[in-house]
């Protein structure tokens, strides 16, 4: 088990190598889209990227239709694996909706044998979430 702060330490130390092996600017909050995001998670059982909805709930319901309208080119073109939730609960407890690709198998931040693999999947699945965004970004701002 690690302290608030080891734990803090590791993640942080992930998160610096990850921008060391993969350097590029990604998109994440900066979709110049009120209320939508990218977003890279991992903790100590899982990793996953996603498309997040955070805003008011007409705002969330806008995208979100825009966004199933597009689910079969997603799902064919680019993340075959993603999974559409609309009604997504966050550890919070606060509702979002959210289209996400879990790694398929469970990993650990506080396991560095697990980090090579998470940096990879990272880099190759958010690398077509965000062409799919920037293809579709005025559909779904439509």
């Amino acid at each position: 088990m690690f302290s608030k702060e080891e734990s803090r330490q590791i993640k942080e130390l992930f998160w610096t190598s990850f921008g060391k092996s993969f350097p590029r600017k990604w998109i994440l909050y900066n979709t110049k889209l009120k209320g939508l995001s990218l977003k890279f998670y991992f903790d100590n059982k899982k990793a996953l990227i996603a498309l997040d909805l955070e805003d008011d709930l007409e705002n969330r319901i806008n995208y979100w239709e825009k966004l199933v309208a597009l689910k079969s080119i997603l799902i064919e073109d680019y993340l075959p694996e993603a999974i559409y939730d609309e009604e997504f609960l966050l550890d919070n407890g606060k509702e979002i909706s959210r289209i996400y690709v879990p790694l398929g198998h469970k990993v650990s931040i506080h396991n560095k044998n697990t980090w090579q693999e998470v940096m990879v999947f990272f880099n190759t699945h958010m690398t077509l979430l965000e062409a799919f965004f920037e293809e579709y970004k005025d559909v779904i701002e439509g």
